[in-house]
């Protein structure tokens, strides 16, 4: 059976709609040098936050994947809702940002909300597109990608930027970005149908079915390095830079992942998506290894070596997504992405606050190789699906 041809409009308004609904992420990080000049705040609140937002996805996603919200209603509706709902506490975390408790509460709802963008935005793509399914979610994890970035591109541009334009204009770019898709797109032919119960036996496929557990488990080797690495790159700039210059750098490394993930989404069409995802994982995993050579080399192998990490640390992230979603259950793919997603956050937390913790008495040459750790277990994870694909003809 053919795929139906999917309007040229579907993708660019998925892809453009998760980037805004997404950048509520980054909405209190990108001021946090403003309000630690204006509050007298010490550089511990941005982990303090950043931590009260993952722990906030980390529930949501529980929730979310416990109550098969994806899969009971409609998701164009279940995505506006919660970009709507998470501009209105970016809005509350602006209008008491002056109370930091009041402001971490702020944070860790918006982390809730967002459990109802980024994985709900997977499932979209997933109904979409039955074929290339790689490429598509290749586009819409780039989004992610330099949303995530664009926070160290708005650090750099601070000074020109008032803290308060800076989150009511993320608020009102989020609630924009869920009404394009709602209004943007429709439902795709042969959807299919909602179901009416809870999921319990589709999401223990996470563990009970060999396919989708070893991509799973190789996406799970891979948030152990993801969101560590992109945490460490502010401190590893720091040995030769500063200032502004060292945030639109940053910017770079960080935003090279969408080289990864858009190119890592078409060379899939071709070799498969645990052949990309297997490979771009031993990359960025060598890179881990080859931390404490290229700390001490050159500028010109210095920054080589950073982009390199940055476009592969993030480009296997849609193919994993791809995996999981094409052996997952059909009626339960947006419950399993998001229990998925769940267990990722809470992995990237745990290894975020080891690194973390170890660079205050660690060298950072020392320190690196260890998070070669996740991707020599997520391509042991994965295994059987690169295995099954290099079989094929």
């Amino acid at each position: 059976m053919t795929q139906p041809q999917v309007p040229r409009h579907v993708l660019p308004v998925l892809v453009l709609a998760q980037l805004l609904g997404t950048s509520l992420w980054f909405a209190v990080n990108a001021v946090m040098p403003d309000l630690q000049r204006e509050l007298g705040w010490s550089t511990a609140a941005v982990g303090t936050l950043t931590s009260a937002l993952q722990f906030g996805f980390i529930l949501g996603t529980l929730v979310f994947a416990l109550l098969a919200i994806a899969d009971r209603f409609a998701p164009r509706r279940v995505f506006l809702v919660c970009a709507l709902a998470g501009a209105a506490c970016t809005v509350g975390a602006w209008w008491m940002v002056r109370d930091f408790t009041a402001l971490m509460v702020w944070r860790f709802a918006t982390g809730f909300f967002l459990a109802g963008i980024y994985p709900v935005g997977m499932k979209i793509a997933a109904q979409w597109y039955s074929k290339g399914l790689g490429a598509a979610l290749g586009y819409l994890i780039g989004a992610l990608v330099l949303g995530s970035a664009s926070a160290h591109a708005l650090r750099a541009m601070g000074d020109a930027l008032p803290w308060p334009t800076l989150m009511l204009g993320v608020a009102a770019l989020a609630a924009l970005g869920g009404l394009l898709l709602y209004f943007g797109t429709g439902d795709p032919p042969g959807a299919v149908a909602r179901v009416t119960t809870l999921q319990w036996r589709a999401l223990g496929t996470v563990w009970t079915d060999a396919r989708v557990r070893s991509s799973v488990f190789g996406y799970f080797g891979h948030m152990w390095e993801l969101y560590t690495m992109w945490v460490m790159v502010p401190l590893i700039l720091a040995t030769r830079l500063q200032g502004t210059a060292l945030s639109w750098t940053a910017f770079v490394v960080l935003g090279a992942g969408v080289i990864g993930c858009a190119g890592g989404g078409w060379v899939a069409q071709r070799w498969g998506s645990a052949c990309v995802a297997g490979s771009q994982l031993a990359v960025s995993g060598a890179c881990c290894l080859a931390a404490p050579l290229f700390m001490a080399a050159p500028d010109a192998l210095f920054y080589a070596w950073l982009v390199v990490w940055g476009i592969t640390v993030s480009g296997d992230s849609p193919q994993f997504s791809t995996l999981t979603a094409r052996n997952a259950p059909p009626q339960a793919v947006g419950s399993v992405l998001t229990l998925t997603n769940s267990i990722g956050f809470a992995i990237s937390i745990v290894s975020i606050l080891l690194f973390v913790s170890l660079a205050e008495t660690v060298s950072l040459g020392a320190l690196l190789p260890w998070l070669a750790v996740g991707p020599v277990l997520g391509l042991w994870a994965l295994r059987l699906l690169w295995h099954e694909e290099a079989q094929r003809p």
